[in-house]
């Protein structure tokens, strides 16, 4: 098995591929064929293949979008099942707890798989649990096609950054990444809009159904655009004891961070997680992990992403209290107010992609940042005459910084990834994010208490800007030299799959 570990989903990279400088003057991974060069990442045929990284974009609105969309169909979910407030919110974490508890082993899995036919299988399967889901008659089959979508959505999770990845030419992936990493928080944020105006036109189970055309508009471009793999390969017994121990240990603190969010006391669970991602790292499964995060450039990308995805979350958990609750703004005005975040975020997302291929990533990923952090500086001093207005111009630019951000950095963190360890990395960078949406509103809480109900949510938006402000530094951290470059990156690579 470990002679297999660079194939599958690596395929997409050439592993014959060495350097030489563009025209720039930077470094560029070009392949040795007799026949001529390719470039790396890319999926066999030939061209930029648009389409498919229209698709990671879309797979990626859908998977996040499943994400919030069932929140504010929870109420009637619980009347017409019969069952009580607690086991309808195992709808909600029905899906997110296999999404982000699986997301390492499954990246482990797919460095080994074929990329059409994971696509194909995790999106089918994505579809039909959403059917099985609409139609399930009593909450017991409800939660359990929840389950399985969760285990489905993390093979998406895994797969979109890298489908945009290998669709297209080195010099278009800043443009190409954000897509999905554009469309993909957009769709968090807007699921509960969406779900709203179809919670009240045609009922919970439209919620569910309304991810299905999609799924299988994405199904067809695949099938006809993707060139034929060699298929899917069942897990090792092994793997699925380093699955059992990293989801076991990803679970435990994903749910202590979301009681936490209500009682900030709830953060002590965490070290009850700490035994069984221990023994993870320790192990077979966790060492490919630790091997690719030692790369240089992966470690303060990461950390950035799970920084200022804590900040987001923070920052929409207290604006969403402070102008209900302490300035007496309806829910309505409320959602509009919040909205400018995604509007930003949706307007920058392209123009940061098509900067990063003319000036290089990490600036423009920078740049992303620090505006990001200046929008939501200036949300601290929020006071209780602040109109929606004088809010939401300053989500709008926070929300357009996310945007100049968002593409560039997953460009950076893919960019710098081992060919055989692709997947590994776009799982690592996705359970980031997701950490960080769980971590953010569990801080703001814990501070808010902290601070008093006076200056709570001044000390909330002041975390969340921390937050933010930290992502800079980060995704500045410089890169070590070649030889230890070289050196990671080879005992990265050589670890078992």
């Amino acid at each position: 098995m470990a002679g297999n570990s660079s194939r599958g989903v690596a395929d997409m990279w050439d592993e014959a591929a060495v350097r030489r400088p563009s025209h720039s003057g930077r470094a560029e991974r070009v392949t040795d064929h007799s026949g001529g060069s390719a470039e790396p990442g890319r999926i066999p045929g030939g061209g930029d293949r648009w389409l498919l990284v229209a698709v990671a974009g879309l797979l990626s609105f859908v998977a996040m979008l499943d994400m919030s969309i069932v929140n504010v169909a929870l109420a009637e979910i619980s009347r017409d099942l019969q069952v009580s407030a607690a086991t309808a919110q195992w709808v909600v974490l029905g899906y997110q707890l296999p999404v982000v508890a699986l997301l390492l082993p499954v990246g482990r899995w797919l460095d080994g798989a074929g990329p059409r036919s994971a696509v194909l299988a995790a999106t089918a399967g994505f579809a039909l649990c959403s059917a099985l889901a609409a139609a399930a008659p009593w909450a017991g089959l409800l939660v359990t096609a929840r389950l399985a979508q969760g285990v489905f959505g993390a093979v998406l999770f895994v797969l979109m950054p890298v489908l945009a990845l290998g669709s297209v030419r080195p010099e278009l992936r800043g443009r190409a990444m954000s897509v999905p990493a554009t469309l993909g928080p957009l769709g968090a944020v807007t699921g509960p809009a969406v779900g709203g105006l179809l919670l009240d036109g045609l009922g919970w189970r439209s919620v569910f159904l309304v991810k299905i055309p999609f799924c299988l508009l994405a199904l067809v471009v695949a099938w006809r655009a993707m060139p034929a793999d060699r298929g899917l390969r069942l897990p090792r017994t092994r793997s699925l004891l380093d699955a059992s121990l990293v989801a076991t240990g990803v679970t435990i603190l994903l749910v202590a961070l979301t009681l936490a969010a209500g009682d900030s006391r709830w953060l002590v669970l965490t070290a009850a997680a700490v035994p069984a991602l221990w023994l993870w790292l320790r192990g077979e499964g966790g060492r490919p992990v630790s091997g690719v995060l030692r790369v240089p450039g992966l470690p303060g990308a990461h950390g950035a992403v799970l920084a200022l995805a804590t900040g987001f979350a923070a920052m929409a958990y207290v604006i969403a209290l402070h102008l209900q609750r302490d300035n007496g703004v309806s829910a309505t005005a409320t959602g509009l107010t919040v909205l400018a975040f995604p509007l930003g975020m949706g307007l920058a997302g392209p123009l940061g992609g098509r900067l990063a291929d003319r000036y290089g990533a990490r600036p423009v990923a920078v740049a992303g940042a620090a505006v990001t952090a200046c929008g939501l500086l200036l949300l601290v001093p929020a006071g209780g005459e602040w109109s929606p207005v004088d809010v939401a111009w300053r989500l709008a630019l926070a929300g357009a910084g996310m945007g100049l951000n968002g593409g560039p950095t997953q460009a950076l963190v893919m960019g710098a990834a081992p060919p055989e360890r692709i997947a590994t990395v776009g799982s690592t960078v996705q359970l980031a994010r997701s950490l960080g949406f769980t971590l953010g509103p569990a801080l703001a809480t814990a501070a808010w208490g902290l601070a008093g109900p006076d200056h709570g949510a001044r000390a909330g938006l002041g975390l969340a800007a921390a937050a933010a402000c930290l992502s800079v530094p980060l995704l500045l951290l410089p890169a070590r030299r070649r030889a230890d470059v070289a050196a990671t990156t080879n005992a990265a690579t050589a670890a078992p799959n």
